[in-house]
């Protein structure tokens, strides 16, 4: 086990070699949506609402073939804690298998349910956004395949530590979608389908270029052939389905709340979707920590070192802890002269000073034992305790006690925004005990 624990260690330069592009990769995920927003805006109201809606479907996904790609690759972090590279290649190419499986069936599924998602879930909306959002959902929806493939290899490069090249990707797709963007909205006058179009080209460049470089890499993975290995897919399905799950319906109970906040009137809304931005600035090193941990925590699991894994969540706990208190109380000083930028009414004005305060202030110390906590539990493969936890805490906090205090209590938006709080509170009852005690050493990967 000694000899084990050596091979598990990670230095401080090899944390920040891992920590750092996974920030900067955050940071422009988020950068790169505002550039995105403005310019559809430019397209007309129309355009953009039709790009709005279908993107609310689209985040979704992203989100779970994410969360899917990295609880398979929890699998790959395992194995090369065990060094058992061979076995760690053989099972980093089965999970690019099935994530081109499972992409393409719910390609096809999505084409075939387009007037449902598009007249059902989306309920009546003006004929001209009707025909834009047609447009964008039968160009973007054939890129489904492409995100699927460069999650799976973010994903596999992240836990072999290194997280330089999953950012280079997402900064070369980030980089070629404003610029197809730019060039087809202002220098060729196109209108969703100048939004669309670059937003394909971008993600099959991105999936090529991670592909070819997981090929020329250290993992040693096989040649891709329809073959399927059960025992690695029931891992697969095992470790990724829920966290997939997990993650879909935390996007659906977002995209659910959004219909209470609309309901509320134009401040309302206005305050919500400032909130989103800026609280969204707040979190991003949380977010890279947590991903962190799912590398780090994967290896020590995969070595059968658990006082490691142990100590290497504390240790990424406490970077959370100190990034997140930096970046809440940079959002705080800068919030008068960002509202200023947005130009809203004060009653919008007054809304969105609360809830990013709030946020902030119970972000510090809730934040992290929240979201950031549960990939190491993940990354030990107990999730399916993370995803009932998750849900439970998200469908009662968050949109049960949500709709309640906004509509029935009056409280409007800002009881939306407390009852997320809460949720918070619930989720750390259920995942701090959980970390501290010893069922979740019992979940990796069995041979």
């Amino acid at each position: 086990m000694k000899e084990l624990a050596r091979e598990v260690d990670f230095s401080p330069r090899e944390l920040r070699r891992l920590i750092i592009p996974l920030i900067i990769e955050q940071l422009l995920a988020i950068t790169v949506g505002l550039a995105d927003s403005i310019m559809v805006a430019q397209v007309g109201e129309a355009a953009m609402s039709a790009v709005s809606l279908v993107d609310t479907v689209n985040v979704l996904l992203v989100n779970a073939f994410s969360a899917l790609a990295t609880g398979g690759a929890v699998i790959v972090g395992q194995y090369l804690g065990r060094r058992e590279k061979a076995q760690a290649g053989h099972a980093g190419t089965q999970l690019l298998l099935f994530m081109i499986e499972i992409s393409l069936v719910i390609t096809v599924l999505f084409y075939i349910g387009k007037g449902f998602v598009l007249n059902v879930v989306f309920g009546q909306v003006e004929a001209d956004v009707a025909a834009y959002a047609n447009t964008y959902y039968l160009i973007v929806q054939a890129s489904i395949p492409f995100l699927a493939v460069y999650s799976a290899g973010s994903a596999l490069f992240r836990v072999m530590g290194n997280a330089a090249v999953s950012m280079k990707v997402s900064a070369l797709m980030n980089i070629i979608n404003v610029a197809g963007n730019a060039l087809l909205i202002f220098g060729f006058g196109l209108g969703v389908e100048g939004v669309a179009i670059p937003t394909i080209v971008s993600r099959i460049v991105a999936a090529v270029t991670v592909t070819a470089l997981l090929y020329r890499g250290e993992l040693p993975l096989e040649r891709l052939t329809p073959r399927h290995d059960r025992r690695i897919f029931r891992h697969i399905l095992r470790f990724g389905i829920p966290n997939g799950m997990e993650s879909s319906m935390f996007q659906l109970g977002k995209i659910l709340l959004l219909s209470t906040v609309s309901a509320l009137g134009t401040a309302s809304v206005a305050a919500n979707a400032i909130g989103n931005t800026v609280c969204g600035f707040q979190i991003v090193p949380g977010n890279a920590m947590g991903l962190a941990m799912v590398t780090v925590v994967s290896r020590c699991v995969g070595a059968g070192d658990y006082g490691k894994a142990r100590y290497y969540t504390k240790k990424l706990m406490q970077y959370a802890y100190v990034t997140l208190s930096i970046t809440i109380g940079a959002s705080l000083v800068l919030l008068p002269g960002i509202l200023q930028l947005y130009n809203v009414s004060e009653e919008a004005e007054y809304y969105a000073t609360i809830i990013v305060w709030m946020h902030g202030l119970v972000g510090i110390p809730l934040w992290a034992p929240s979201f950031a906590l549960p990939n190491a539990l993940r990354a030990a493969g107990d999730t399916r305790f993370t995803m009932t936890a998750s849900t439970i805490s998200m469908w009662t906090m968050r949109v049960g006690l949500g709709v309640l205090m906004a509509s029935r209590w009056g409280m409007g938006v800002l009881g939306i925004w407390i009852s997320m709080l809460v949720d918070w509170v619930l989720r750390v009852v259920f995942f701090v005990p959980r970390f501290m005690g010893h069922k979740w050493e019992i979940m990796g990967i069995k041979e």
